[in-house]
Formats: structure tokens, C-alpha cells, sequence
């Protein structure tokens, strides 16, 4: 039977992706005030988005229950012997142990492997996207694996923000720190090292600074896979991906937007470029 792979929310995957691929995903979970919402399933993008900037309340995440994943692997159960669970890192999330948790109480012999991507948004979502694409090719749980942790190092992501603020009041910002108190206009640039947010650079203004996301993904080589994603401004999204096409297909890099866990912490304007990049020579 074919493997099946599973993801959680914040890999910020294409809703068509998802359906042609048949990948799962478990959604984290969004506080807003009162209300709790699963991301994507019982709050959409625009909701989320909508509350985000006209709101008052700041939104909180959590991962989900081992329950939610102990109910999609049993239901995966039904259809394959073997399932590869690929989720957000460990650094910034307790999804991985709550995928652990569910894989060691399920009641099945389906084997599973849940493995620490050491990334977030779409650089999760394009090591889900190869895995999702080699079981429907026919790989086996072994080379799945095996591919895919050989790519987790190769794995960039880098972003563009408007503000720090939101990574700040989410407690996410880690090495970041030294960006607060900036000066106005300078927009900082980050990129995820071992699975944590690190400064790169801050650059003045927004058109700068895309600039330099450009240079920086022209800087890295030989490209397997690239992705671009966006909060709320899908039209800077699609000039940065022209401006991509030198270094990459248009027709092959995947456009997405970043869903309300993720936009929780990148907070509105924010751009991001993922990639994984090609193998080395030996």
C-alpha cells in the first residue's frame, strides 16, 4: 500500500496541494480571546487576517493534542501499513512531541515515522511536498525517510517582515532579540538556523529589502525546490516570484500563503522564500 504522509498546519501547504497529494494535515490550534479555532479547518486565511490587523486581542497558538494525531493515524491505518508524520521543529513547537506521543499509543501495527524538519512554514511544506510526491510515485517508507533527512540540512527559509513585533509578543523570537529597537524603516530580514529564528540583516525599506532576498537566494547554488509565500500582500508575493524566475521555473516554484499559525508570529506584510537546494556532487 502506498505510504501516507502527514503534516501539521504550519507547513502553509496550497489547498490543491494538499488534495492532489493526499497529504494530512493536523491543524494547530489559534486562541483569540475566548475562542480557540483549528487552523484552516474552523477559521479560514482571510478570517484569521482580518482579526489579525483590525482586532484588538493578540491571537495565541498551541499544539495540537496527541488525541488529534492518535485520530489521523488510526484513520490512516485503514488505508496503509506505513505513514512518514513530518512536522514543524522541535525549537518551535511542541507538535513533534505530540506526534511522538500519538505514534507510541496508537493501537495498530501501522509502523510510522515522525520526523523533526527543524524548519517551519514552507520550508516544511516543500520536504512534505517531495515525500508526498515520492510515496505517490511509489517510494518506500526507507527511501522516504532516508531522502528526506538528507534534505533537512539543505532546507533554507529565509523572511522579509514588516515589524519584529509579533515574533516578540508570541515568544518566538529568540536570537532575534538584538533587532528590537531599531530604527524606523529598517526592515529586518531572518532566516531559520537548526531550527531557530536568526537575524540575518536589516536593510532600509521594503524594497531593499526584497532585493536582498533576491541575492540571497541567488547566493545559494544549484536549486531542487522553491517556494514563496506571503501574509497579506499577494501582489509583492508574485513581483518577488518574476524577479525569481532567473534562478528558478517559474511554472515549478509553489506560491502559498501563510496560515494563521504562522501568521500569528510573521505578522501582516511579511514575505518568505523556501528552498531546498540540489545535491552536492560527490
Amino acid at each position: 500500500m502506498t505510504v501516507r504522509i502527514v503534516t501539521d498546519s504550519t507547513a502553509d501547504l496550497p489547498e490543491e496541494v494538499v488534495k492532489s497529494l493526499g497529504i494530512t494535515v493536523v491543524p494547530l490550534l489559534v486562541h483569540i480571546g475566548d475562542e480557540t479555532f483549528e487552523d484552516g479547518v474552523t477559521i479560514s486565511t482571510d478570517g484569521f487576517y482580518n482579526l489579525l490587523t483590525t482586532g484588538d486581542v493578540f491571537p495565541k497558538t498551541s499544539a495540537p493534542s496527541s488525541g488529534m494525531f492518535i485520530e489521523a493515524y488510526q484513520r490512516l491505518a485503514q488505508e496503509t501499513d506505513e505513514i512518514v508524520s513530518i512536522h514543524m521543529s522541535t525549537r518551535l513547537s511542541a507538535t513533534h512531541a505530540a506526534a511522538l506521543v500519538a505514534r507510541d499509543g496508537i493501537d495498530s501495527p501501522t509502523r510510522i515515522e515522525v520526523i523533526d524538519s527543524l524548519s517551519a512554514s514552507m520550508g516544511l511544506g516543500l520536504l512534505v511536498i517531495q515525500a508526498a510526491a515520492m510515496a505517490r510515485d511509489g517510494a518506500g517508507l526507507n527511501e522516504i525517510v532516508s531522502v528526506t533527512e538528507s534534505c533537512i540540512p539543505r532546507t533554507q527559509f529565509f523572511g522579509v517582515l514588516d515589524t519584529l513585533e509579533y515574533l516578540h509578543r508570541g515568544g518566538r523570537l529568540g536570537h532575534a532579540a538584538s533587532f528590537l529597537g531599531s530604527m524606523l524603516r529598517l526592515k529586518p530580514i531572518l532566516c531559520l538556523r537548526d531550527g531557530v529564528a536568526y537575524p540575518v540583516e536589516r536593510v532600509r525599506g521594503r524594497e531593499q529589502a526584497i532585493d536582498r532576498l533576491c541575492e540571497m537566494v541567488g547566493s545559494q547554488g544549484a536549486i531542487r525546490h522553491l517556494a514563496v509565500g506571503y501574509t497579506t500582500g499577494e501582489r509583492d508575493m508574485e513581483s518577488l516570484v518574476e524577479r525569481l524566475t532567473q534562478f528558478f521555473p517559474d511554472d515549478q516554484i509553489v506560491r502559498t500563503r501563510a496560515g494563521a499559525t504562522m501568521g500569528t508570529y510573521l505578522g501582516p506584510g511579511a514575505l518568505g522564500v523556501a528552498l531546498i537546494t540540489a545535491e552536492e556532487p560527490e
